[in-house]
């Protein structure tokens, strides 16, 4: 039996005292130090490159271009990539940059500063070619982007449920809706770094931090042109990732300077650190979108229909927009059932930064568009924005767009219900008086507010998020458990590549070993996240690795156990979890069973607006979010502020921006993130326990289901505050001011 318990982490002492080392802090001797060259050219082809000079520079042990490149492209979803953009390559398209951040040139030399003169002196001679920078300007395809592909249209999905003149017959409300969706950087604590080497097995070994380290030595040994048992991949304490280290930055050019050092006789380690510039020019976002849609409605407050057109900016590469249009397609309806739907989403290549994985993968932007039409509905049918949901979401046999239902274990109606009962909202409408500040409001620190120019208001918002990959993705995770003693269990060795990316799901999957095999916690030991010793965990993402890995490590258990009777010493337990099957879409229906398991959360906002200023200051949320199983309430309360935290920042704060496929603002201090004079006053956590029926312990995802509503939350307490309806975000002081008094004028 699992019992819910607050451990601490087992990461935390050495994160404390300093004694863990992340990738950049690894410094081994005789290091060498790399330098990236971006290509800061949207659009444009190659026509010379001359390193000539940088090779001169005192310090400089290689120069490595594309040349140098065995394989050379890279991709999640498919190659479309280069590792690096140049000349005389084994890629025909590699002579094209097709965005700012792809990568030219890797200087290696004894000292950062050497590296960083060599790169400076790099000579390049580039061929302009049309930059397409907007999805309208792409959908023209006057100007192909990637040539093998015949259209900027990357993907497209759609869904045809039912009669849609049926449901507009039925509808005694229609609301149109137009919703712009922004970039959001993901501003981890640590910027991408590594180090590459050759390990005393002759193995190209890269340590790093990322999300899936099997994926990571599947890309690295493709690009290099080696069978994968000689490539290592190691992932230290990783300082944050939210989707942005699931894709390539240093990995697949670490492994080629440790390779062809090694060919040339050195045998040296590499290290690579990028400035946080770096990493904000160089690693893909959260993907900016446009939702045309349109929802129809009983007087009673049933929906009968919903048309939706989603665009979807991609970027200039792949990365995991497929897979992100996949559930931002699915997610656009929202958490309810819908009898007549007519979807269409497409995701669109342009030449600005990738979009690819972020906390929610989708979900926050179709999140925002149905959220809002539903308090819209509300508003306009007289109705509590609880009451209109309840009467809408899913339960068990409704049928979702896709016309399958949700995998059982339903409980969205519950999570709705007692997030309004926390938050002091009754069903019909009525509400408790909204908390009083708890400090001081000012706007701008130095100057208070105009306390008649304080306006509160309260919203809520709900939402449900898949665990585990969607459509049809393969999909396993494997543990291997040692028992060693002899007549008891003395020591338990977990062996798992999983990623513990700052969640704490290194210290979930001690306790699921405790639980599985019997043992106190304490007599746990891990070896993680090195593909050297583990089997394939599948990626930290999608909500999914406490689920998967928690299969994993009870079949896992149960297999080191019967050896355990039988006498084995020490008895070794493999197990390869493999979940129950999803399905792609259907192409011309869309018909399919998208996921095996879901989360459900729903959240409620109580804020003030200074309407003077255009300030938004939150006093409190409540997030309710059903977890199946509470592993560690403490760290799930942990991934529930953080996410509303960095939610809120998405909201209200964050504003990426690019202009003719070239970031403008790519420092921390042109973009803001939520301090913590930002933060929400409260954040109360409310944590569900509905069992999945097919989860470890009953146990669901929960890491990005808070994040989805909350912005949709914010929008409608802002306009209960405001009167005023906001369908873009971020809401900045400028645009909130900007909005107002354009209402006031045309009012």
């Amino acid at each position: 039996m699992l019992k819910s318990q607050s451990v601490y982490r087992v990461d935390a002492p050495g994160k404390v005292t300093g004694e863990t080392f992340y990738a950049g802090d690894i410094t081994p001797e005789n290091l060498l130090h790399g330098k990236v060259l971006f290509s800061n050219q949207p659009h444009a082809r190659m026509l010379s490159m001359d390193t000539t000079a940088a090779e001169a520079v005192p310090g400089v042990v290689a120069i490595l271009t594309a040349k140098d490149v065995p394989v050379n492209e890279y991709g999640l979803i498919f190659p479309d990539q280069p590792v690096l953009v140049g000349l005389n390559s084994s890629n025909p398209h590699a002579n094209v940059s097709r965005w700012e951040g792809d990568q030219v040139a890797i200087v290696i030399a004894e000292s950062e500063t050497a590296a960083a003169k060599a790169r400076s002196l790099i000579q390049i001679e580039w061929e302009p070619l049309p930059i397409v920078g907007s999805m309208d300007e792409a959908l023209k395809d006057e100007v192909i982007i990637q040539p093998w592909h015949g259209s900027n249209v990357l993907k497209k999905y759609q869904i045809r449920k039912g009669d849609m003149g049926a449901g507009w017959a039925e509808a005694d409300v229609i609301l149109e809706g137009t919703y712009h969706l922004p970039y959001q950087e993901h501003a981890f604590l640590q910027p991408e770094a590594g180090v590459g080497t050759i390990d005393d097995k002759g193995r190209v070994t890269v340590e790093i931090g990322g999300q899936w380290a099997h994926e990571d030595r599947e890309q690295v040994a493709h690009s290099l042109g080696l069978p994968e048992e000689e490539v290592r991949i190691i992932y230290p304490a990783i300082g944050g990732a939210f989707g942005g280290k699931e894709d390539m930055s240093l990995q697949i050019v670490l492994g080629l300077a440790a390779k062809r050092l090694h060919e040339r006789g050195i045998n040296r380690p590499v290290r690579i650190i990028w400035t946080r510039e770096e990493s904000i020019f160089g690693h893909h976002k959260r993907h900016q979108a446009t939702v045309y849609t349109k929802w129809g409605a009983t007087k009673e407050g049933k929906i009968t229909a919903v048309s939706a057109t989603v665009h979807m900016d991609s970027g200039a590469y792949a990365y995991t927009s497929t897979k992100v249009l996949g559930n931002f397609h699915l997610m656009v309806t929202g958490p309810y059932e819908i009898p007549h739907a007519h979807i269409d989403s497409y995701a669109i290549t342009t030449n600005n930064v990738p979009g690819g994985a972020f906390r929610g993968f989708g979900g926050p932007q179709g999140a925002f568009a149905a959220e809002t039409q539903m308090n819209k509905l509300a508003e306009a049918l007289g109705l509590s924005p609880v009451e209109i949901r309840l009467k809408n979401v899913l339960r068990e046999g409704s049928l979702l767009t896709v016309q399958t239902p949700p995998p059982p274990g339903i409980s969205m109606a519950e999570v709705v219900e007692r997030c309004a009962q926390e938050a002091g909202w009754s069903v019909n409408g009525e509400q408790s008086p909204i908390a009083s500040l708890q400090s001081s409001f000012n706007s701008i620190q130095s100057l208070p507010a105009n306390p008649n120019a304080l306006r509160k208001g309260r919203g809520i918002a709900c939402s449900f998020k898949n665990v585990g990959f969607s459509f049809g993705a393969p999909e396993s995770c494997e543990a291997t458990i040692e028992l060693h003693g002899k007549a008891d269990i003395e020591r338990v060795v977990l062996r798992h590549a999983g990623a513990d990316v700052g969640q704490g799901a290194h210290t979930a999957f001690r306790q699921m070993v405790a639980a599985a095999v019997g043992v106190d916690v304490s007599l746990v030991e891990l070896d993680m996240s090195d593909t050297a010793s583990s089997g394939n965990s599948g990626s930290t993402s999608a909500s999914r690795m406490t689920w998967m890995a928690g299969n994993s490590i009870r079949g896992a258990a149960e297999a080191a156990l019967t050896a355990w009777t039988n006498e084995d010493r020490p008895a070794i337990g493999h197990h390869k979890y493999v979940p129950p099957g999803t399905e792609p879409y259907a192409a011309e229906t869309g018909i399919c069973m998208p996921n095996f398991s879901y989360g459900y959360v729903a959240e409620a906002v109580e804020l003030t607006v200074d309407i003077e200023t255009g300030h938004i200051h939150i006093e409190k949320v409540v997030c309710a979010n059903d977890v199946g199983k509470a592993i560690n309430p403490t760290l799930i309360e942990g991934q529930i502020e953080g996410a509303v935290v960095q939610a809120h920042g998405y909201t209200v704060m964050e504003n990426l921006q690019v202009k003719d496929g070239r970031i403008q603002n790519p420092l921390l201090s042109q973009y803001l993130i939520p301090g913590i004079k930002d933060v929400p006053e409260i954040v109360q956590s409310v944590i569900m326990e509905v069992p999945d029926p097919i989860g470890p312990w009953g146990a669901r995802g929960m890491a990005e289901m808070p994040f989805l509503p909350l912005a949709p939350a914010i929008v409608a307490a802002v306009h209960d505050a405001t009167g005023v309806w906001f369908d873009e975000i971020p809401l900045t002081p400028a645009r909130v001011v900007a909005k107002l008094q354009e209402v006031r004028t045309h009012s």
